[in-house]
């Protein structure tokens, strides 16, 4: 499926988000990928905006990291 521009931009902010807040818990994609039972490769291709990621993995991916649906959604 191709994504348009607002789409492709989004997919990287959210990835970038992912990133930012693995970091400062001071992981790596491996680490988050086993604290949320995702293959560490499906982590970086989230983190790089190359996913159109589920509901399921990023409710698993914000468990793993502590917070809660909305404040991964959250812009900082």
């Amino acid at each position: 499926m191709a994504y348009n521009k607002a789409d492709k931009r989004f997919l990287k902010q959210l990835g970038s988000r992912i990133r930012g807040l693995r970091e400062n818990k001071g992981w790596s994609q491996e680490e988050l990928s086993f604290e949320c039972s995702l293959d560490r490769t499906y982590i970086g291709s989230v983190e790089r905006g190359e996913r159109n990621i589920a509901v399921i993995n990023l409710r698993k991916i914000a468990d793993a990291l502590g917070i809660s649906l909305a404040e991964l959604f959250r812009d900082e």
